[in-house]
Formats: structure tokens, C-alpha cells, sequence
């Protein structure tokens, strides 16, 4: 195999890193060099190079499908709720207006509360949902679709609302 002399310029970070990696193996900066050459220059790499990129973007793909996914049934949700609540709610008399802030604000607060004492032990109420909707292997499947929070039908909600 003939070789042939090429005087190169580089970096001087570049330089240092090649000095470095060369100590580091024990082999001469020109054996590194012509390595880091052939495995450029070689048509395996750029397919690596290629495969590496397509998994990452897959994976990358499948990510923005679940917040789609997570998102469209955040929405729905919140729609669904709100259509509810605007459905059953009753007007409240002028009076009884100052006592039903009162609650609302104290209610805000225990939703908070709650809240964060969730999210410090690191739950997910999404993740809940979906585990009482799909069973994993083990899991009671639920009869009839009947969530498991709601057993008791005769509890009220002030009675349910300690923990969400």
C-alpha cells in the first residue's frame, strides 16, 4: 500500500484533541487521522450515519404522536367537562352570590393543594385514567366500564373530594 504525504491545516482545538487521543492509544496522530479518514470516506458509514438518523427520527416521531394523542384527549376533556358543568349548573341568587365565592375560593385552594401534593409524588393522574381504562396484565378489569374511583354510588362529593 503506497501513501502518500499531505501537509494539512486544522484547528488548534482540533490539534490538541488529536494529540490527545493519540497519547491517550499510543499509536502515531497520522494513524488516527487515516482512521477517522477511512471511516468517512467509507459507504457503511454514511449508511450508519443514515440508520442513526432515521431511528432518531422515528423515535422523535412516535414522541409528537403521544403529546398529539395526550393533547387531543386533554382537550376533549376540558370540552366535555366544561359542556357538563355549564349544563346542571343553576344560576345563583344575588344573595348567595358572596358565600358561593367563598366556597369557590376555598375549593380552588384544596384543588391546589391536592395538586401539588400529586405531583410530588411523582403520579400521573393521566397515566391512572389510562391504567383504569386498559388493565395491565394482573389488573381487575373493570365491569362494564364503571370507574373504580366511584364504587360507592351513594358518596357525595364533598366526601370524595379528599384526595383527586
Amino acid at each position: 500500500m503506497s501513501r502518500t504525504r499531505l501537509n494539512i491545516f486544522i484547528e488548534s482545538d482540533h490539534a490538541k484533541r488529536l494529540e490527545d487521543v493519540s497519547a491517550h492509544r499510543g499509536v502515531s496522530k497520522s494513524s488516527v487521522v487515516a482512521a477517522a479518514l477511512s471511516s468517512f470516506l467509507s459507504p457503511d458509514a454514511a449508511d450508519q450515519r443514515e440508520a442513526a438518523v432515521a431511528k432518531r427520527l422515528d423515535r422523535l416521531s412516535r414522541q409528537f404522536d403521544r403529546l398529539e394523542r395526550d393533547q387531543n384527549i386533554l382537550i376533549e376533556t376540558v370540552a366535555l367537562y366544561v359542556r357538563v358543568f355549564l349544563t346542571v349548573s343553576i344560576p345563583i341568587p344575588h344573595s348567595q352570590q358572596e358565600v358561593a365565592r367563598a366556597q369557590g375560593r376555598a375549593r380552588y385552594q384544596q384543588f391546589i393543594e391536592q395538586l401539588g401534593r400529586h405531583l410530588q409524588k411523582g403520579r400521573s393522574l393521566r397515566r391512572e385514567v389510562f391504567d383504569e381504562i386498559e388493565p395491565g396484565p394482573g389488573e381487575p378489569e373493570i365491569a362494564g366500564g364503571a370507574s373504580p374511583l366511584s364504587t360507592d354510588e351513594s358518596a357525595s362529593p364533598a366526601s370524595t373530594s379528599e384526595e383527586i
